[in-house]
């Protein structure tokens, strides 16, 4: 903690005060990177995202942590009725984080559903995926973009040009440092990548190891709240395109479509009631220590013909960047869950 701060200016504050209200449902928005969450903990004649001895179906999730929707279904109760109508029950995996890693679970039919960015899951989808897309959740332009140093002489993108900025490989990170040199017309190969897992990189940008660090408002809050970090660019200055979405593993979804349509419309109804409250959503078990958080929820909506356009924009940047070998074709793993059955 640091003593004897001085008195934060009124137009600082203003900005702390928006940065605090951010972090949307992204404590479970994960972007690349990462290594795969633990197996669920599943009970005694529970199957693997099947049906257990009683005829209940199990879909594994992994753990919300401490805040947003699912946490506080969690805590409530509230989720497990909204299952138990459809006959259905969580089984908590893990814990959130990075989408990559939940990707190759949901592959090898260790998971059932994970959240992730648009920029993440077009990596994701490249590589034999076994899942698909069945909701989008607007993008958090505010609290994501380019962080630098508070005394770093870094104070547009062009300055970035010969420095070494910290991002995560296909996911978020990349996605906006490319986009921001894309914007400012400065060839990718004139800044330096430096690929490290988004937890793990605020011990090397801290330190001066890297000169910039492109991330989301999971971590982006925490640096800036802490006097850390400043955008030198955020997701509105970059043009970020960067969508959430909640992917299902495609053999649960063509098994237990009901409990994919049960889920989607708790998610629907009660991030719809996190926008409104966000406090009533944040540090759900705990108001202290390292999980608790700051932020607002962003609705959790169908994927509509427009939202299919943003995302095949980002494919399209994404080959362009050699991101990916080839476009993604995207819509090939969507889900309208309005007509899920």
């Amino acid at each position: 903690m640091r003593p004897l701060a001085p008195v934060t200016p009124p137009a600082k504050r203003t900005t702390r005060l928006a940065l605090a209200v951010l972090a949307a449902f992204s404590v479970l928005t994960a972007c690349g990177g990462g290594s795969p969450a633990a197996d669920a903990a599943v009970g005694e004649g529970e199957g693997s995202g099947g049906k257990g001895a009683k005829g209940t179906i199990t879909i594994r999730i992994p753990d919300p942590g401490n805040a947003g929707v699912l946490a506080r279904g969690k805590k409530d109760g509230s989720l497990d009725k909204a299952l138990a109508a459809v006959g259905a029950k969580v089984a908590w995996t893990g814990s959130a984080g990075p989408f990559a890693p939940a990707a190759q679970a949901m592959n090898a039919d260790q998971l059932d559903i994970a959240t992730g960015s648009i920029t993440s899951g077009i990596t994701s989808l490249s590589q034999s995926p076994g899942f698909a897309f069945f909701t989008a959740t607007a993008p958090d332009p505010v609290g994501e973009g380019i962080l630098v140093r508070p005394d770093s002489d870094i104070d547009s993108v062009e300055d970035l040009v010969g420095r070494k900025v910290a991002v995560n490989k296909g996911g978020t990170g990349e996605y906006l440092l490319l986009k921001a040199l894309a914007k400012a017309g400065v060839p990718a190969d004139k800044v330096e990548r430096v690929y490290l897992r988004p937890d793990q990189t605020a011990a090397v940008f801290n330190a001066g190891q890297v000169d910039a660090w492109a991330v989301w408002s999971t971590y982006a809050v925490a640096e800036i709240g802490a006097d850390k970090a400043r955008f030198v660019a955020d997701g509105t200055a970059i043009g970020s395109d960067n969508y959430s979405l909640n992917a299902v593993r495609s053999g649960f979804a063509k098994e237990h479509p009901e409990v994919v349509k049960a889920l989607y419309a708790y998610l629907h109804e009660n991030s719809a009631k996190e926008k409104k409250d966000p406090a009533a959503y944040l540090n759900v078990f705990t108001d202290a220590g390292p999980t608790a958080v700051n932020g607002k929820g962003g609705t959790v909506d169908p994927i509509r013909p427009e939202d299919i356009k943003r995302f095949e924009t980002v494919a399209r940047f994404y080959a362009d960047q050699k991101v990916t070998p080839n476009k993604v074709d995207i819509a090939a793993h969507l889900i309208d869950i309005e007509k899920l059955s």
